[in-house]
């Protein structure tokens, strides 16, 4: 090998030597690890040898134990909701909901004549088809918004009993 290939190797060898610190294992009052190469904050610290493995891996958290689960009262004091109690709350938001439906669905009727509209001029300036996309795109969105909603609400009204 010639002289001049062996001398960059040379140094790249020299460059890729370990780096040395001193390591210091703290335990604080609750028993947490930790390690530092700080002097300053190694005050009370325990000086780790060099062939002494050092874990960066952080410890599982310790949380305390979960409290019981508290029993669902059946007693008296309970608050009950009979049951033409609760089925007129529930035909109360069935009507609700549908009248959110009807209410959706005419505004879907217009957003839909509008895109309708819109899609049947054409501007003189545009002669570029992407500028009437970009012009009817919010007619489109606005469309694309009120039949989100309306099949939500048709949703959730085939979800009461």
């Amino acid at each position: 090998m010639r002289p001049y290939r062996i001398l960059p190797l040379l140094l790249l060898a020299g460059l890729a030597a370990p780096a040395h610190a001193e390591i210091y294992k703290c335990t604080d009052a609750d028993g947490r690890v930790t390690y530092t190469n700080d002097r300053a904050l190694a005050r009370g610290c325990v000086r780790l040898q060099s062939d002494q493995p050092v874990s960066s891996v952080p410890a599982p958290v310790r949380r305390p134990a979960a409290p019981a689960a508290r029993e669902t009262p059946t007693g008296g004091d309970f608050p009950r909701v009979s049951p033409n109690e609760q089925r007129g709350r529930d035909d109360a938001r069935r009507q609700v909901l549908q009248e959110e439906l009807r209410t959706e669905e005419q505004k879907l009727a217009e957003a839909e004549k509008a895109l309708a509209e819109q899609e049947s001029i054409r501007l003189g300036d545009e002669r570029n088809y992407q500028k009437v996309l970009d012009r009817v795109r919010p007619f489109k969105d606005r469309v694309e918004l009120h039949k989100r909603n309306v099949d939500a609400l048709r949703r959730e009204i085939s979800g009461l009993r």
